[in-house]
Formats: C-alpha cells, sequence, structure tokens
C-alpha cells in the first residue's frame, strides 16, 4: 500500500509539472508545430502603450481602429524572443485602411516602432506599398488581395533570409547582407536581431481585421 502511494504521489508530481511546462507555452500547439499566440476572446498576452483604445476585439478577431499604435506580443510562447520561425496570420483589411505586421522588434510605449521590419498591410490605401512589402526595404507595387476578404499573410525568417507569402504567392524573398546599408537614427535598426511581434494601427482612418496568428519556432 506505501509502494502504490508512493507511486500515486510521484505521478501526481511529474503531472504538475507537465501542466506547468505546458502553461508556459502561452498557446496551443498543433500537430504540424504551430503555436496559437492569440486566443480570440481578449488581448492576455499583447501589450500595447498609448491608444490603446485603437486594438479591440470583435467576433473573436483583433480589431484595429483608431489613433496611431502599436500591439506587441509579449507572451510566454518562445518568451516573446524570436530568431528563427514560421508566422502566418488571416487579415482583413477595410477600403482605404493601412497597418502593419512587425517582425524582430521590441515594446515600446509610443511612436513607431525603432526595431526590426515591418511587413506591410494596405490594399487600397494611398501608400503605393501594398500588402507584403517589407517595408522600405523591399516594396511591394502589385495588389494580390482586396479589401473585405480574408486572407493569409505568411511570414518566414530563417538566419538571414526572409520570405513573405500572400496566400502562397511568393511576394518577397529578401536575404539581409553581411552590412546592410540603412540611414542613420533609427533606421540603422532595421535589422535581423531577434524580437517579438507587433500589430500596427496606423491611422483613425485605417481598420483591420486579425485572427488566427500563429506561430512555428524554428531551429
Amino acid at each position: 500500500m506505501k509502494n502504490s502511494f508512493a507511486y500515486l504521489m510521484s505521478l501526481v508530481f511529474c503531472l504538475g509539472i507537465l501542466n506547468t511546462i505546458t502553461g508556459q507555452t502561452g498557446g496551443d500547439k498543433n500537430k504540424d508545430g504551430w503555436i496559437s499566440l492569440f486566443n480570440g476572446k481578449n488581448l492576455d498576452g499583447w501589450k500595447v502603450g498609448e491608444n490603446a483604445q485603437t486594438f479591440s476585439i470583435e467576433d473573436g478577431a483583433i480589431k484595429v481602429e483608431g489613433p496611431k499604435a502599436h500591439l506587441f506580443y509579449v507572451g510566454d510562447v518562445e518568451n516573446h524572443d524570436f530568431h528563427n520561425f514560421e508566422f502566418k496570420a488571416s487579415v482583413m483589411t477595410k477600403p482605404g485602411s493601412n497597418s502593419g505586421i512587425y517582425i524582430h522588434t521590441r515594446y515600446q510605449e509610443a511612436s513607431w516602432p525603432v526595431y526590426g521590419y515591418e511587413v506591410q498591410v494596405n490594399n487600397s490605401q494611398g501608400d503605393w506599398k501594398r500588402t507584403g512589402s517589407l517595408y522600405d526595404i523591399v516594396n511591394v507595387i502589385e495588389t494580390y488581395v482586396g479589401d473585405d476578404e480574408w486572407y493569409t499573410e505568411y511570414i518566414k525568417v530563417e538566419g538571414k533570409r526572409i520570405i513573405i507569402k500572400i496566400n502562397d504567392i511568393v511576394v518577397v524573398d529578401y536575404t539581409e547582407p553581411e552590412n546592410p546599408k540603412r540611414d542613420e537614427g533609427e533606421r540603422q535598426h532595421r535589422v535581423l536581431k531577434g524580437g517579438t511581434f507587433a500589430l500596427q494601427g496606423h491611422d483613425p482612418k485605417s481598420i483591420i481585421y486579425y485572427k488566427d496568428i500563429m506561430v512555428k519556432p524554428l531551429p
């Protein structure tokens, strides 16, 4: 009886450790290795500084509408410090809207993110740099998707290579050079150094939706 009790307590202890480890992932991992970064209910694991009202939840998606703001992932997955990964999100833009997905960035209370790259979300707004652009580095002129429809924006970073797809169409395949030429000031930080993701609220006239936000860490 004593041995059975000891075994039972050992099993409970092990399960407790397993649950703690699983709880630290910050999202559900599916059979293909994708991990959810957004639970569809609230902004747990995400943080915004100025103009927090720009981000809300509507019908299981993150709604972006309001003045300039940036929503940063600060959750437990990879301790929100990603280097090599695949990322994808379902996105829908309303007419005349502009947004972006930042990679390899860091949390900021205000202003445009200084660190990392912006992957453009813009199907019809005045800025000619369209959805899928690696903003100001490799700009996409063509429009691959329309407003008012869900599409998939996919980003892969492996080493110094960045691949961006819109609905499985490769629109950017960029390899960062050994010593990338960047302008002085903030743009000198447009390099791959690891970091988190951020969603952009660009301006009060833009309305964008994000859901099914997933990441697959790579070695």
